[in-house]
């Protein structure tokens, strides 16, 4: 995003920091008219033609964006849900239950299937589980990360529509 004297263009379409139509003016005269009340000239679409800039107050506009990028990074957490090959159907329905509700609060969601002895061998079973729990759940979430075997687990990622 280019600012103050950065904007290259000749001529731009101004919008005041009321957010009012003011038309096409030099950038020099655009500049001047952010100068007088002590605000910034922010080039918000350099594709169009003649680009669009705004009055406004530009360290204010990127405190919101910081602001609101930390408040999305903040509100989803990972919660990890374990599973056994041999977990049985019902204790795999609440395991789907438990999964769809971090969904619907926003949070990720991290499937293991740990495997132990002679289980390791068998991998086909948790793989086929992890697919069973991805249809009860595809209305709801998206895997971001496919199941995978990692050491003595098989685990995916999924998260929130």
């Amino acid at each position: 995003m280019r600012v103050n004297e950065r904007i290259r263009a000749p001529q731009v379409r101004l919008i005041s920091a009321e957010g009012k139509q003011i038309g096409i003016v030099s950038v020099k005269d655009a500049l001047l008219g952010a100068r007088e009340q002590n605000l910034d000239l922010v080039e918000v679409a350099p594709n169009a033609d003649p680009p669009v800039c705004r009055i406004m107050n530009y360290g204010k506009l990127r405190y919101e964006a910081a602001k609101k990028s930390k408040g999305k990074a903040r509100s989803q957490h990972l919660k990890e849900v374990k599973l056994r090959p041999l977990t049985a159907e019902h204790d795999v329905g609440v395991k789907v239950r438990n999964i769809r509700r971090f969904l619907g609060n926003g949070d990720r969601v991290k499937v293991s299937m740990i495997f132990r002895g002679r289980e390791r061998f068998h991998t086909e079973l948790g793989v086929s589980l992890l697919n069973e729990i991805i249809k009860q759940i595809e209305d709801i979430g998206v895997v971001e990360v496919v199941p995978k075997l990692q050491g003595k687990d098989l685990s995916m990622l999924i998260v929130p529509k």
